[in-house]
């Protein structure tokens, strides 16, 4: 019966379908001839154009020649590196999520295997060429487990674990790899799946398929691990050995640990040897790392400025947290952001990670608050982490003590952005950030310097006097994870025990092609002022109780938050959002973004009048 009224129902809408043709042929074709009169310039307009201002021929150059042209975050991006990577032709595979989205080319797994496959034989091998006799070695890693909601049969999105997304790029869960260190030779285990999956989950792919999705070199079912790493470990006289990953991430504290093999005793494992040269591959990036990276904080920075835009007193925090959600995976494909938003506004934004679920941005906004916005897109598993601080206001200005606030960690972010290059100490511009902070708050009566007293900013930042008003570090890797990794490996500085520099994600030299955030804030915490006011404390001297209690209590902060990537001899900054107080305003009252003039080039945006987002899928410009 069912199946004769569905019929029924068919036919019945195939015949009106013809009448309604019938009666409207002459419209339709008109309409027709409109759309293809409309359309077409459109269509030949690329996806991600250039500023108009900037699209003008070269007059230095014949017409034979390359013309050196800023390049659009739509576009994949001139691979420059000298590493075995050359720019893809087009024929290359990659991994997108279509449309104007950025092209993520598959080769970028296999630099990144390669790139530990030299550095373990570096370790293993003291540089010297090994030979038949000399042990080999195995990788094995685990990607990330299939899981539901407590005892629910919901699954959350999937998203892979980040060493094993590092090595193979692999979305799907329940995989593992094995690298063998002397061949490179590069084995997938799948999960083998029964045969009614496909009616829930879609078509179950062949090793053929997987092997070539993920262009590695075998392709054999999970229930063939053991056995694989058994016969491994037996040949070559029993010197054979599996590496696995054993060690903590300094962020969380939690462990790595290594898989168990139901503890068979004929898989010889080594679990030393891999977790601390893994985790220093991360830290500096590929040029193909990079150039995603890059598309994700050009898509964050337009999204923030999207979201500012439409930020009005009366609206709810968690309006801008869905405002921004929504234009990143709307236009630029990115399903997840990096972490949990942070939509802070008045009081909420001196709350280091608000919007946990016991505050999920639910506080309405007030006409002269102070926003924070920390958000940030995620494409690939690779990310973005910006934050962006601004008035909401009937104004569409700054308060004169929040702007004074704020130029003042504006300040900071400008010194430690001039400071960056491969050689600096990342604990040095902690420091300098700091002092910026502090002489801002002595600007406003809040931290003072008695006349009698012969200290100096300087003092006040090693008295750390800086950490009651930024309490977290300067900044932090980025890029698989917002918290990237190799913070605090061998070899490099201890975490400090001071207060605000224990918070440091890392206090490492930098080096090139490392990809960090750049954070500085300056925050009103009731608990940490008390603290500093309370009677023998060393900081009480220095602080303007009355004016802070007058003026401060319930202020906020502010906070700026920029993704840059050390170069050859200083820094760019990715992040291409407005900055100085005139460009902020300026967008709080509508005005066009991204601009045709840097006013301030010391913050080394070097793309900014450059790129412009041009928005497919959408009716709603930044």
């Amino acid at each position: 019966m069912i199946k004769n009224k569905m019929l029924n129902y068919y036919r019945c809408q195939q015949h009106n379908s013809v009448n309604i043709m019938r009666s409207s042929a002459p419209a339709i074709l008109i309409y027709a001839l409109t759309l293809i009169v409309v359309l077409l310039p459109i269509r030949e307009s690329t996806a991600f154009p250039m500023n108009p201002a900037k699209s003008v021929p070269n007059p230095g150059k014949s017409k034979g020649d390359k013309i050196d042209r800023p390049k659009t975050f739509g576009e994949q991006i001139v691979l420059e590196q000298t590493m075995p990577q050359a720019k893809p032709a087009a024929s290359s595979p990659f991994f997108s999520m279509g449309k104007a989205t950025h092209k993520v080319p598959k080769r970028m797994y296999s630099i990144n295997r390669e790139k530990l496959l030299t550095a373990l034989r570096n370790d293993i091998y003291n540089d010297s060429n090994s030979d038949d006799s000399a042990d080999d070695y195995v990788i094995y890693l685990e990607g990330g487990r299939a899981t539901t909601r407590y005892d629910s049969d919901h699954e959350p999105v999937f998203r892979q674990e980040s060493y094993f997304h590092y090595l193979f790029g692999v979305r799907e869960p329940d995989y593992s790899g094995a690298i063998y260190v002397k061949s490179g030779k590069t084995v997938l285990f799948a999960p083998k799946l029964p045969s009614d999956f496909a009616t829930i989950m879609g078509s179950i792919p062949t090793k053929e398929d997987i092997r070539n999705t993920y262009e590695v070199d075998e392709v054999l079912f999970t229930e063939d691990v053991e056995g694989v790493l058994v016969d491994f470990c037996r040949s070559n006289n029993n010197n054979n050995k599996v590496l696995a990953m054993k060690g903590r991430n300094s962020d969380s504290g939690n462990e790595y640990l290594p898989p168990t093999f139901n503890n068979n005793e004929n898989i010889l494992v080594d679990n030393l040897i891999l977790f601390p040269i893994l985790a220093e591959c991360r830290v500096q990036k590929s040029q193909m790392e990079l150039d995603l990276i890059r598309y994700c904080t050009e898509i964050t920075s337009f999204a923030h400025v999207f979201t500012m835009k439409h930020m009005k007193p009366g609206m709810m925090e968690y309006q801008g947290e869905s405002l921004f959600r929504h234009y990143v995976y709307y236009n630029f494909g990115a399903r997840n952001v990096g972490y949990t938003s942070i939509c802070g506004c008045g009081p909420s934004a001196a709350v280091l990670h608000y919007g946990h679920a016991g505050a999920p941005n639910e506080r309405q906004l007030q006409d002269g608050d102070m926003c924070l916005f920390d958000m940030g897109a995620e494409y690939f598993c690779y990310g973005s982490d910006i934050t962006c601080s601004f008035p909401t206001s009937s104004t569409c200005k700054f308060l004169p003590r929040q702007r004074s606030v704020y130029e003042g960690v504006l300040n900071a972010q400008r010194r430690v952005i001039g400071m960056l290059k491969p050689g600096v100490s990342w604990l040095d511009c902690h420091k300098a950030a700091e002092e910026e902070i502090i002489k801002a708050l002595i600007e406003l009566n809040v931290v003072i310097l008695p006349p009698e007293s012969s200290h100096t900013v300087e003092d006040l930042v090693d008295m750390r006097l800086g950490g009651v008003f930024m309490p977290h570090g300067l900044g932090h890797f980025i890029g698989i994870d917002t918290h990237d990794v190799g913070g605090y490996l061998p070899g490099n500085p201890d975490r400090s025990s001071q207060s605000g520099l224990r918070s440091l994600r890392t206090a490492r030299t930098v080096k090139k092609d490392m990809t960090l955030t750049i954070e500085p804030g300056c925050y009103f915490i009731d608990h940490l002022i008390d603290e500093a006011l309370a009677k023998g404390s060393k900081l009480q001297p220095f602080l303007n109780k009355d004016v802070i209690n007058k003026y401060y209590r319930g202020f906020g902060g502010v906070r700026l938050e920029d993704v840059v990537v050390i170069t050859e001899d200083t820094c760019e900054n990715y992040t291409l959002c407005p900055r100085t107080v005139d460009e902020v305003e300026g967008v709080m009252a509508g005005g066009k973004w991204p601009p045709l003039i840097d006013t301030d080039v010391s913050l080394k945006r070097k793309r900014l009048t450059s790129t412009i987002p041009s928005l497919p899928f959408s009716s709603t410009p930044v």
